[in-house]
This record gives C-alpha cells, sequence and structure tokens, in this order.
C-alpha cells in the first residue's frame, strides 16, 4: 500500500510540474531561478541562524 501511495505522489508532481511547465511558457527558466534562489537564501539564513545560536551557546557569555 506504501508503494502505491509513493508512485502516486509522484505522479501528481509531475503532473503538477508539467502544468506550470505549460503555464510558465517562456518565462519558466526565470521562474525556476527564482524558486532555486529564494529557496537557496532561506536555508542559507536558517543554517546562519543555527551556527550563531551555537557559537553564542558555547561562548558561555563570553564577548
Amino acid at each position: 500500500m506504501g508503494k502505491l501511495f509513493k508512485i502516486v505522489g509522484l505522479a501528481l508532481t509531475l503532473a503538477l510540474g508539467v502544468f506550470l511547465a505549460v503555464v510558465a511558457g517562456d518565462y519558466g527558466p526565470w521562474y525556476f531561478a527564482w524558486l532555486v534562489g529564494t529557496t537557496m537564501i532561506v536555508l542559507i539564513a536558517a543554517a546562519g541562524a543555527v551556527m550563531f545560536d551555537t557559537q553564542e551557546t558555547n561562548s558561555n557569555g563570553k564577548v
């Protein structure tokens, strides 16, 4: 049963991707770059926040 859900999920993801590619048309590469860039910015900011929090915790109040 789990394998069926995986196949259906992948099929829906593929259908959504094809639909978005058709709707975006010639602007597809721009939208793709925007999505990838935004995702990377969010992930890098989150990683920076985690590193800052870890450094602050390990410093024991020292500056």
